[in-house]
């Protein structure tokens, strides 16, 4: 797997290979209102949002207060971070976040029976009208706050606010285009489109490439259906199945901005290759 641009990944080769985005956006264009907004999530994503939000007395709203920032900072983001990934977490700077993020953009709480448990931070640009989601979790990364629906009635509650505060798009930012990515499930129920990223992103693309036929590589390719970008800069998704393997077609991917849903033979795109790595013929799919 190789990352290069969109410019570039025409020279490379095209046999038993795929051409990824690096990363793909969710977003959720809001001209028509929340009852829109509503209608086009998924039956299970309303469903679950409902029951989890006749259990508890909940407030969503908007802080500016700097104090509750460093509170949602280190108590809230941070330590929702390290809790999910440990010693290979990633976090924003504290100063960046304050200064890129808070100071112009909107950072939200939600309570749960009178207690904030949970803040999500979002970057906002007035000139485009665009709510970007960047930085949220729960209260010391606790696992009764996920038990208890938190993040599935934040996103529904965002949504709404942003419905009714003037917000044209909501961008819920994305994942790697591999349809088993469980991020990438959670926000499709949401009614989004999917989009190439509204940034330098965007022209960015993964090369990859199947040089041996062997178990392993099939389990592989048949576990985890693929975003592609055609030669149009379309996206279309490609589920690789074989005698034994059949497509995993529970990770779902149709909806807004997917152009079209590939099965492709895996003895087809493979028959280029050998278990020992040489190649013959050319078979990709198109």
């Amino acid at each position: 797997m190789v990352g290069t641009s969109a410019d570039k990944v025409g020279r490379l080769p095209s046999d038993t290979s795929l051409v990824m985005p690096i990363r793909v956006h969710f977003v959720l264009d809001l001209a028509d209102g929340y009852r829109s907004v509503l209608e086009n999530a998924s039956k299970g994503a309303r469903r679950d949002f409902r029951q989890k939000y006749r259990q508890y007395d909940w407030e969503f709203g908007v802080e500016g207060d700097p104090i509750w920032f460093d509170h949602f900072y280190e108590r809230i983001y941070r330590a929702t971070m390290f809790q999910r990934y440990g010693e290979r977490a990633r976090t924003e700077s504290r100063d960046s976040a304050y200064e890129c993020l808070f100071r112009s953009g909107v950072l939200f709480y939600l309570a749960m029976n009178g207690e904030r448990i949970a803040g999500h931070l979002c970057h906002w640009d007035p000139q485009s009208g665009v709510l970007t989601s960047r930085l949220l979790g729960v209260l010391d990364g606790a696992e009764e706050y996920y038990a208890a629906g938190t993040l599935k009635v934040m996103y529904f509650l965002l949504m709404k606010w942003a419905a009714e505060n003037g917000v044209r798009r909501l961008d819920f930012q994305g994942t790697e285009a591999f349809l088993s990515k469980g991020t990438y499930q959670m926000k499709r129920r949401f009614g989004t489109r999917v989009i190439l990223p509204p940034n330098h992103f965007g022209r960015k693309r993964l090369w990859l490439q199947v040089r041996r036929d062997t178990p392993e590589v099939r389990d592989f390719l048949v576990a985890n259906p693929v975003l592609q970008v055609t030669k149009e800069g379309k996206l279309e998704a490609v589920y690789f199945y074989d005698d034994e393997r059949p497509a995993r077609v529970d990770y779902r991917a149709v909806g807004a901005g997917v152009e079209a849903v590939r099965h492709f033979s895996l003895d087809e795109f493979l028959a280029g290759r050998r278990a020992d790595g040489k190649a013959y013929g050319r078979v990709q799919p198109s």
